[in-house]
């Protein structure tokens, strides 16, 4: 992770292809745990799946924001200004507009009509998917500016372009001290104040921070010999801090909110440091499997949700156990999203585009 080694940093690959399989299955869990969701289960599960939900909602977008910080710096050494938006523009922005008109009418549709919002067919849905602002699940609005799931690729598009002239300016530091480690998670406790806009169970400074974070921090050369050094206490303390925010959440009555929400930033610091500590120990290689799935991973995100929903609606009323749902789900989702990709997307120009890959 060093930022003066010019080498593909295979454990980011992992990481990417790790999180966006833990990103499949959190929306998987959505079906059944008792958050909001477009499509949900005839019955709702608040055990197990509940604590797998808040687990993985800990860490979840944030590792992706700091893969996303770390990623720039490569891409800016191989391109000028100019040449680093034209790219994020294609390999973010026509994804995120196949998914805004493509991917997401359906959902919308589906969401509609699970909650009595709209009784007639998808085509005839077609002309209200235009009318207002989609701004939240069970909210007015039915079009989906964001794209649902891809709110990410918009707000990443967003971010690249408003570092870029801090990018420029500021070059990456070489040494970071270990005092570093203490005074970033206080900054991101701090975005808590702010409440801007919340998605994916944090606010969007938080995540710009994150963002941040993954340019000048997790990319400077000493930052794997100083994580190696704090582990063992970095893994006590997310344990402790992941324990105690399941177990108060939403939040516990002898706790102040605010107290909490540091809780909740302490797990999630922890685990970003503790996922980093493994891939660069044990996935600091290549294979022929990274080599798929690294590059099926864009296809796989941008696919996942709209066939998750759609698979749920299919049996969101059966009388199986939720077990056998949850397996069924994630089965056959998995498999209709790798169906396409192996045999669709990887293999046709203009679909390789539209998914983010090079044509």
């Amino acid at each position: 992770m060093g930022s003066k080694s010019n080498e593909r940093q295979y454990d980011l690959d992992w990481i990417r292809v790790i999180a966006i399989l833990g990103v499949f299955l959190y929306h998987s869990s959505m079906f059944f745990n008792p958050f909001p969701w477009h499509v949900k289960n005839n019955i709702i599960e608040s055990s197990w799946i509940l604590v797998f939900s808040l687990f993985v909602g800990i860490w979840i977008m944030p590792i992706f924001f700091a893969i996303s910080g770390m990623n720039t710096i490569h891409s800016l050494r191989k391109r000028s200004s100019l040449q680093f938006i034209k790219e994020r523009l294609k390999r973010l922005g026509l994804p995120l507009l196949f998914g805004i008109f493509i991917l997401s009418p359906p959902q919308v549709y589906i969401e509609r009509v699970t909650n009595l919002g709209f009784s007639g067919s998808f085509l005839e849905f077609i002309p209200y998917y235009f009318d207002g602002l989609y701004l939240d699940i069970g909210g007015k609005g039915n079009f989906a500016f964001s794209g649902l799931h891809l709110w990410y690729l918009l707000v990443l598009l967003v971010f690249s372009f408003i570092s870029l002239p801090l990018f420029k300016r500021i070059p990456v530091s070489d040494k970071l001290n270990k005092v570093h480690f203490i005074l970033l998670p206080l900054v991101l406790f701090l975005t808590g104040i702010l409440h801007i806009m919340s998605l994916g169970g944090w606010d969007l400074v938080f995540y710009f921070m994150t963002f941040l974070y993954g340019y000048y921090f997790f990319s400077a050369s000493n930052f794997r010999s100083t994580l190696r050094s704090i582990y063992k206490i970095t893994i006590l303390v997310a344990v402790i801090a992941t324990i105690i925010y399941i177990a108060g959440f939403p939040h516990p009555d002898f706790m102040p909110e605010y107290l909490f929400y540091g809780i909740k930033v302490l797990a999630c610091w922890g685990w970003l440091l503790i996922i980093f500590y493994l891939a660069d120990r044990y996935l600091a290689f290549a294979n022929d499997f990274l080599n798929y799935t690294s590059e099926a991973s864009m296809p796989f995100y941008v696919l996942h949700q709209p066939i998750i929903v759609f698979v749920g609606y299919t049996i969101r009323d059966f009388s199986w156990s939720i077990p056998l749902k949850l397996i069924f789900l994630v089965t056959v989702s998995f498999v209709i999203i790798m169906s396409l990709y192996h045999f669709l997307i990887r293999k046709i120009s203009i679909l390789r585009i539209l998914f983010g890959l090079k044509g």
